[in-house]
């Protein structure tokens, strides 16, 4: 019997406890369809800033666990809101560990999307255009029809049904999604 469940990383760019992003995240998780499994990743704020000098062999081990279940993951979504016009830092800092050793890291050849809210009027875009793009450079695939940048100003995004059809909607392409195999 072959196990048919995906199963998606799920990686939140806020550390906040009440996090609204952490939110959608866990609505996500709850609402996922059937075969579909969410590992919200917690710890990203205890990854050290990715220096070369500490990978390797001997990486630290929250560095080494998020490796790991990215690895173990057949999709990453970010979930994220925008920090002073660009993703938060600990996202990238994820996505930095998550692409070494370079183009054998944790996150090359995963189909990979981003979604969050943020209560500006620009939901984030900004954050998740650089979230989408150091992704793709890190060796994702990035799924470009995975993208909801709520802005979270009139709406509350945790509640409003459009919002969750289509928070659930980005989760089920981000799923379906088959890359390209290139003839070699």
């Amino acid at each position: 019997m072959t196990d048919t469940t995906t199963r998606v990383a799920v990686l939140v760019g806020s550390l906040r406890a009440d996090s609204l992003n952490r939110k959608l995240a866990e609505i996500l998780k709850a609402e996922a369809p059937a075969g579909v499994e969410l590992d919200i990743i917690d710890g990203l704020g205890e990854v050290p800033f990715y220096n070369e000098d500490l990978d390797g062999a001997s990486a630290p081990a929250a560095a080494t666990a998020l490796r790991d279940r990215v690895a173990s993951a057949d999709r990453v979504l970010a979930v994220t809101p925008e920090y002073n016009g660009t993703m938060p830092a600990v996202l990238n800092n994820a996505i930095d560990w998550i692409s070494r050793p370079y183009g054998a890291g944790a996150i090359v050849g995963k189909p990979f999307g981003v979604i969050g809210a943020t209560p500006t009027p620009y939901g984030g875009k900004w954050a998740h255009g650089d979230t989408a793009r150091s992704a793709g450079i890190a060796g994702a695939i990035v799924v470009e029809d995975v993208t909801v940048s709520q802005p979270a100003v009139e709406v509350d995004p945790t509640t409003d049904p459009e919002v969750r059809t289509k928070l659930l909607a980005a989760l089920g392409t981000l799923v379906d999604f088959t890359p390209a195999v290139s003839a070699a």
